[in-house]
């Protein structure tokens, strides 16, 4: 993947203080409002700001410990009653270290947990609101609670049995599963994929306090190098005078209707009086359900797509969201919404049903397919975010290419579905010219293939 790497390596970066806040003010403010193109009222109004958008609470929290110190943190970790981390858990405090659920500064305590089941938001001690749409929370059973005992503090450890982290002035308080479950995806439907996977057989008790992270969390996967922190980003955007950044979160490969929704926003941002908009591609990058492309599949797709030419590299910036996938629908959209904002984004393209999927036993989809974007628009603590509803895109006939649909003539149009993609790869067939860069619909046919090769048959889809 070295010509996807080029895109951080034309300006290395130089050694990073986890705890110095980089300097987001490097332009002027221009003194623009747009209303958002839509035949209804919109809810908000688009400002144009010319300068990186602040973290939610004014700073980045980052929660790594200083390099001198890690050593001590190490042997009191030792010292202390453990707490085992499973996959998931260490995805979230990866999550929690660098920033990307500022203001948070550890997995939630009571009050914060209440928060954000009953009101998608958290109020500070300032009396300001930020989002906060979905718990970040660590599950322990009676027996973890029994031997905490009264410590004040737990060391967190990984599979492998190495420290990752100490967490103080800790409060055990009940796990209401079921509430936490229906109020997050609004149904107790069996066989949601994130419930299965981290709440069913979790802890009766969840653990909450301030987290101190031994060391940076990496994968070593070969993809370390993508997985570049709220800090990080911020200092690759002011590296590239970037004066917008908008970004678009997919876990899914990137096919001509994406890269035509991104180019057709940065030529919107530059009709708006921006010089110089930066797309920040974020895939997704924590727990997704079995049937998803991997992340490491998807990462060779997206290295096609700018190879060949779809999207700008001068212009792009690829980089790996490290968060679990709940598949929420709009509950869990302004969590990814939120966590941008943190890392310098003060725009968010939205589309058809972002972050939902189809009823795990009933044949439809499990949120209304509109009702994502009409969420981010209303919701408490996304305010200084700019949401980008975007037209459907859909195969026109006519022009051998993807395009904005146009109602007028519905009958040139093809849907494509998720669920067809990937139907077409498995089968080796391929879709219509112009649906996807060549590049990267061979890397889809060589992940089922290899799927096949493996296990001998490739597992059944999940409409998502």
């Amino acid at each position: 993947m070295a010509s996807m790497a080029t895109l951080f390596t034309k300006t290395p970066y130089p050694p990073l203080s986890h705890h110095k806040i980089p300097n987001t003010h490097f332009a002027p403010t221009l003194k623009v409002s747009v209303s958002l193109s839509s035949g209804r009222k919109a809810h908000r109004r688009l400002r144009v700001s010319s300068g990186l958008i602040e973290p939610d609470g004014g700073k980045l929290v980052e929660l790594l410990v200083d390099e001198p110190l890690r050593d001590v943190k190490k042997r009191e970790a030792l010292s202390l009653p453990r707490v085992g981390l499973s996959r998931i858990d260490l995805q979230w405090v990866h999550v929690l270290s660098e920033g990307w659920a500022s203001p948070l500064r550890g997995f939630m305590r009571e009050n914060e947990f209440l928060q954000t089941l009953h009101f998608n938001a958290l109020r500070l001690e300032d009396e300001s609101v930020v989002n906060m749409s979905v718990p970040i929370v660590l599950a322990i059973d009676d027996s973890q609670k029994h031997r905490i005992g009264g410590s004040t503090k737990v060391a967190l450890f990984d599979s492998d049995n190495n420290p990752v982290a100490i967490l103080k002035n800790i409060e055990i308080y009940k796990h209401p599963k079921e509430e936490r479950i229906a109020r997050t995806w609004g149904t107790t439907a069996p066989r949601l994929p994130y419930v299965d996977e981290a709440i069913t057989h979790a802890g009766n008790w969840l653990i909450g306090g301030d987290l101190e992270v031994i060391e940076p969390i990496k994968y070593r996967d070969g993809l370390d190098r993508f997985r570049l922190s709220p800090a990080e980003l911020r200092e690759e955007f002011t590296k590239r005078n970037a004066d917008a950044v908008f970004a678009f979160q997919l876990r899914n490969p990137v096919h001509n209707g994406h890269a035509l929704l991104m180019t057709d926003t940065r030529r919107r941002l530059l009709e708006m009086g921006y010089k110089n908009p930066i797309l920040l591609l974020h895939p997704l990058g924590g727990y997704t359900k079995a049937d998803d492309v991997p992340l490491n599949w998807r990462m060779k797709q997206h290295e096609k797509v700018l190879e060949d030419g779809v999207l700008d590299p001068e212009t792009t910036v690829v980089s790996i969201f490290p968060s679990p996938m709940h598949y929420a629908g709009p509950t869990e959209v302004q969590w990814h919404a939120k966590a941008r904002i943190n890392a310098g984004a003060n725009f968010y393209i939205v589309g058809r049903d972002p972050a939902g999927m189809s009823h795990p036993v009933e044949k439809r989809d499990l949120y209304d397919a509109d009702h994502g974007k009409q969420v981010l628009s209303m919701a408490p603590g996304l305010e200084r975010l700019n949401i980008l509803p975007f037209k459907v895109a859909a195969y026109d006939k006519t022009q051998g290419k993807m395009a904005f649909f146009d109602p007028s003539r519905p009958q040139d149009f093809l849907f494509i579905s998720g669920t067809k993609m990937r139907m077409l790869a498995k089968n080796k067939e391929d879709p219509p010219d112009g649906f996807m860069c060549r590049g990267g619909w061979e890397v889809l046919v060589e992940y089922y293939d290899s799927l096949v090769t493996t296990s001998g048959k490739v597992p059944e889809a999940v409409p998502a």
